[in-house]
């Protein structure tokens, strides 16, 4: 099922963790169609590019097995950690920024990884936090 042009909830919910069954309720399949909505201008700021979803919605069983903690936004379908082929993460991050997206988290994460939020709330103000996480902790980004 498509939720836009390029994203499909069957992607936004995939996970390796096939004993679990990792099905969006109403309220966090509505978010998932907001933050497909998302990807596609993250897509258009990288130059139409593939992004390829890692991981977006995470049930709690899900979520517990990857180690990720319970306030995680993957568990109400607001975060996807992407790649895009071709572009590093750092380089991902800093097209999003360039394009002035209202994204609420934005993480370089680990170098593998960008990891995307938007806002629980659908009328709530994107926090803008853009970030690292890797080896060595948690810290402010600076390009």
């Amino acid at each position: 099922m498509n939720l836009t042009e390029h994203f499909t909830l069957e992607e936004m919910t995939i996970t390796d963790h096939r004993e679990f069954f990792n099905e969006p309720n109403p309220s966090e399949r509505a978010n998932l169609v907001r933050l497909a909505e998302f990807l596609e201008q993250v897509k258009v700021a990288i130059g139409g590019k593939p992004v390829m979803v890692n991981s977006a919605f995470r049930c709690k069983e899900v979520n517990d097995a990857v180690g990720s903690k319970d306030t995680s936004q993957h568990r109400v379908g607001c975060a996807a950690d992407i790649r895009v082929p071709g572009m590093t993460p750092d380089q991902v991050v800093k097209a999003i920024m360039a394009a002035g997206l209202a994204y609420d988290q934005l993480i370089r994460e680990f170098d593998r990884w960008t990891h995307v939020s938007i806002t629980n709330d659908p009328q709530g103000k994107p926090r803008g936090q853009t970030l690292i996480i890797d080896r060595q902790g948690t810290r402010l980004y600076s390009a």
